[in-house]
């Protein structure tokens, strides 16, 4: 009999690993052997149903990314472009209609340019994680990046450039995993 649930740990298993936390507690003389037994198992099925409450990835990045971007995701898309010496990566809107967006969305891109060019990829980090493919090495090897801003009409662009293949790599790592997480919110070009 298997227990249900994303880590499908059969249920014997846990009857045997049950048995054995007991006999070690009972060994010891302690009590409340039975209370401990069941305080395991409640952490077991905790363990067990947290995938049930967890979000997926792109859901976290699109309900975080208010904390590290002043415009509305909801309303604009990302858009990556991985290019022979490095890429480009615009955020404009999705619907033309949201002009009130244009302004916050260019002043962060300005603003993500200047950091970005000195090796601070600290926004990014927060949303995604400080693990994402890439991120440490663009960090370490900044000062061998080109990079700059540009508005558009319908928002922002930041282009990044290098001669460098390991950061060229990293770069192209790094995009791909900013499209990968944002979902819906963004698109390859």
């Amino acid at each position: 009999m298997q227990a249900r649930g994303p880590l499908m740990i059969e249920h014997r298993l846990i009857e045997r690993m049950l048995s054995v936390i007991k006999r070690k507690i009972m060994s010891k003389h302690l009590r409340n052997a039975d209370y401990f037994t069941q305080v395991v198992v409640v952490i077991f099925v905790l363990i067990g149903s947290a995938s049930l409450f967890a979000e997926t990835r792109q859901d976290h990045v699109h309900q975080m990314a208010h904390r590290v971007m002043p415009f509305d995701i909801s309303k604009t898309v990302h858009i990556f472009k991985m290019t022979e010496f490095g890429g480009v990566q615009k955020v404009i809107l999705k619907d033309p209609g949201a002009t009130d967006q244009i302004a916050l969305i260019q002043k962060h891109l300005q603003h993500e340019a200047k950091r970005f060019q000195l090796g601070d990829f600290s926004d990014p980090a927060k949303l995604h994680g400080a693990d994402m493919p890439g991120l440490k090495e663009l960090q370490a090897g900044a000062s061998g990046i080109k990079v700059s801003y540009a508005a558009l009409p319908d928002g922002a662009e930041i282009t990044f450039e290098t001669t460098d293949i390991h950061l060229l790599t990293a770069l192209h790592r790094w995009f791909g995993a900013q499209l990968s997480e944002h979902g819906a919110d963004a698109r390859s070009e």
